[in-house]
């Protein structure tokens, strides 16, 4: 710009009234010039107003229909998987929680190039009519979410994002007949999501006749595709009978007969009981929107602690109180964020005993084993299931299993099962705190070969169960388990223990083995020592056949010791 140009902006600066009229003839100018060297016109400006107007709320549904990788539908051989999974878990979870025995049968059809048809039926408990659109047709609808008590569900996103996938890639709606008992009628239903309200839309409400007494049946219609091998369908379905031995299983998949996986176990878990938050696992702003709560209750500060909190009783509610130099009647709604935050710290400071373990319900040391001897041919099996312990309130039990031998591969890295509430965990394995756990432990003390910083290598398969009030999932598909310290140093713990007990098997094995080896050349050189001792003492051919059937008799009476 020239020296004349700058000047003549100075001066419409300097004077308010002419800078209009002074810049003009120079903007324009501007303009021109840049019109001419093939230059863009310059953006305008838009209002606040203007980008108001373009504001507005999105909905929870709109979200992950555009963000549907987040929830495990980023790729077809994936989104079945994921389909089936959130079918499967959902049934098995209302067959529990209403004390029956699950009997699941899946079937996934193929109706032409990368478009299938997933069904899953369960003898559960059936939902109620009213209920039946919200479950299946709005996404963030659930029973689990406020519960601290282990569930496979927790989010009330899985069922829903399947059928709004399904809806998606196909333009299908969710199909669902579900009956309560023999004394009502089947309810069939056709609805999908509309996404912009996340809300269900029904196409079809009607009754039905149908031939069983109580339970749910969920169809859905997805674009794509089945393949077999590490994160299949098929595999999926395995390891969902390891970890859940009182559940019977039938599927069939494209190309293959029904396979029947029934239930090694007559008996039901205990039923996990719901726990309130522990004060060492609430944060603060979860404990001012507590507090704020507490308006019109008439209760104090003392009795909101017993009261809404686990493992706090009156001494220890005025031991927190006195730490925080608050009077323990003060009504809990009228504190000031600052007196919140002193009694935030004040529970932190105080030993209050952990939470109750009884929300969590483990699968079981002895069951881990049959369903580990269900799935492998192996020679060696052994299982712990570690004492309950907390990571950020929250009560976690961490069990392990090991299988070692037998048919299992000898050169490639050991399988990993991984396990949270019972349900297998199929992707995003290197991200996993489990396999975390598998690589830091030292399996070459054990007799295991393992490379630095590697996975075992052998014919071994680890299995490892985290059972939580709340799973730390690291994202909405839940398919790893966050890298918390807490859970970790379990892990490594139980595996441990499982290793100490393959290391005193396989040094057994090579010790036997190497008496074997002894023996058969005792056994080898036998009638050469008969044709020696004849020799030397002058035996006769009866005598030496005698003394070679009694050296022989002595061998194996060792070898049966």
């Amino acid at each position: 710009m020239s020296n004349e140009s700058t000047l003549q902006m100075s001066l419409a600066f300097d004077d308010p009234t002419q800078a209009a009229v002074e810049l003009k003839p120079v903007e324009n100018k501007e303009i021109s010039t840049r019109k001419k060297a093939g230059g863009k016109e310059p953006r305008k400006r838009v209002s606040a107003e203007a980008l108001a107007t373009k504001q507005r709320d999105i909905s929870v549904s709109e979200f992950f229909s555009k963000n549907r990788h987040l929830l495990g539908f980023d790729n077809p051989a994936k989104a079945l998987l994921t389909t089936v999974k959130e079918a499967v878990d959902n049934s098995l979870d209302a067959c529990e929680e209403a004390g029956i025995l699950p009997d699941v049968v899946v079937e996934v059809i193929e109706l032409g190039a990368d478009r299938y048809r997933v069904s899953v039926q369960d003898n559960g408990p059936g939902i109620v009519k009213a209920e039946v659109p919200k479950i299946f047709g709005k996404l963030l609808y659930g029973s689990k979410f406020h519960t601290l008590k282990q569930s496979r569900g927790q989010q009330g996103i899985g069922i829903s994002a399947a059928g709004m996938f399904g809806l998606i890639t196909t333009g299908k709606p969710m199909v669902i007949t579900t009956r309560t008992s023999p004394r009502h009628p089947a309810y069939y239903y056709e609805l999908r999501i509309d996404t912009a309200k996340n809300k269900p839309e029904i196409l079809t409400d009607t009754e039905v006749e149908w031939g069983a007494e109580h339970g749910t049946r969920v169809e859905i219609e997805i674009a794509a595709s089945y393949r077999r091998g590490q994160h299949s369908v098929d595999t999926y379905l395995e390891q969902t009978a390891v970890a859940n031995p009182h559940a019977s299983l039938w599927y069939t998949l494209p190309g293959q007969e029904e396979v029947s996986l029934l239930r090694t176990s007559g008996e039901l878990p205990p039923e996990p009981r719901e726990m309130r938050p522990h004060p060492h696992g609430v944060e603060l702003g979860m404990l001012m929107k507590l507090l704020r709560e507490q308006k019109g209750r008439g209760k104090g500060l003392r009795g909101t602690l017993v009261e809404d909190f686990s493992r706090v009783t009156s001494r220890v509610a005025d031991e927190i109180c006195e730490k925080a130099g608050l009077p323990p009647e003060t009504r809990p709604h009228l504190l000031s964020p600052e007196q919140i935050e002193r009694l935030h710290k004040a529970i932190s400071e105080v030993k209050i005993m952990a939470p109750p373990s009884d929300c969590v319900v483990p699968i079981g040391e002895e069951l881990i084993r049959k369903g580990l001897e269900r799935k492998y041919k192996a020679d060696f099996f052994t299982s712990s299931t570690r004492p309950p312990t907390v990571y950020r309130g929250n009560p976690f039990v961490i069990e392990v299993g090991i299988a070692y031998g037998g048919d299992l591969p000898g050169d490639e890295p050991a399988e990993i099962m991984r396990f949270a509430n019972r349900v297998p965990l199929q992707y995003q394995k290197s991200a996993c705190s489990i396999t975390e756990a598998v690589m830091e432990t030292n399996w070459k003390s054990y007799g295991i070969q393992q490379s630095k910083g590697g996975p075992p290598v052998g014919p071994l398969a680890v299995l490892i169960h985290v059972a939580s009030a709340w799973v730390p999932f690291t994202s909405e598909s839940k398919e790893a388990i966050a890298h918390y310290p807490e859970i970790i140093r379990e892990m490594k713990l139980g595996l441990q223990e499982c290793g100490r007990r393959l290391g005193l098997f396989l040094s057994h094995r090579r010790r036997e083995a190497d008496a074997m080896k002894k023996l058969s050349y005792i056994e080898k050189y036998i009638p050469h020592i008969g044709e020696a001792l004849k020799e030397i003492l002058k035996l006769s051919e009866k005598d030496k056949d005698k003394m070679i059937d009694t050296l022989t008799l002595m061998l194996e009476r060792s070898r049966s010791v």
